[in-house]
């Protein structure tokens, strides 16, 4: 399965929670899309599972596959399951620079980096699930700054609240990782615990 372009609003809807952080359509539709959007649905114990995990899916741009190898090395890593899958997905790269305001949305911030807009550690990189670590440093190509997307993106979510985990200086286009994140600073919309009993089936 190719990775979702349609509108992100009407994931947001039918999974009951704003998937790109500032979608402003789905504060005045929040409900279901479709004619019987405002109807009751019979929520099984199978569906609730299988939504949380579409929210982390889609939360995170995250293809089924690589979903699913994400939650197999969390569930090899000692400590819960649940939250070493949330760290893990936070970790990535395309993640850090949303989180400290250098895009949009995730997928403003995956683009970033596939153009190789970004330097890790003074090395260029293309790759949006690479893995940061402590003491990494991701600073915006000098030739990128006058981008106007990212000046933009500055001037709007540049007041965005960066996690504790990280440490931003906007002036520098530059973000350090201070050390791995655990779960209270991860605001993802999730019920982890339901994914892992969804994939213990």
């Amino acid at each position: 399965m190719a990775r979702y372009t349609g509108p992100m609003t009407k994931k947001s809807r039918r999974l009951g929670v704003d998937l790109k952080g500032n979608d402003k359509n789905y504060d005045k539709r929040p409900y279901p899309p479709g004619e019987h959007g405002r109807g009751r649905i019979k929520e099984s114990e199978y569906l609730l599972q299988l939504r949380e995990k579409q929210k982390a899916r889609y939360y995170y741009g995250v293809l089924e596959k690589q979903f699913r190898r994400y939650y197999e090395e969390a569930n090899r890593q000692s400590g819960r399951t649940g939250e070493n899958l949330l760290v893990l997905l936070e970790r990535r790269l395309d993640n850090v620079l949303y989180r400290a305001g250098w895009g949009r949305s995730r997928a403003e911030s995956r683009q970033l980096v596939s153009h190789k807009h970004v330097l890790v550690n003074n090395k260029a990189t293309n790759v949006p699930s690479y893995r940061v670590k402590p003491g990494d440093v991701i600073e915006i190509r000098s030739r990128a700054r006058e981008s106007q997307a990212i000046l933009g993106s500055l001037e709007i979510f540049g007041s965005r609240e960066v996690p504790g985990w990280l440490s931003s200086d906007a002036n520098a286009f530059k973000v350090t990782v201070n050390d791995l994140p655990v779960r209270s600073q991860i605001d993802a919309p999730v019920t982890e615990q339901a994914i892992v009993e969804l994939y213990s089936k």
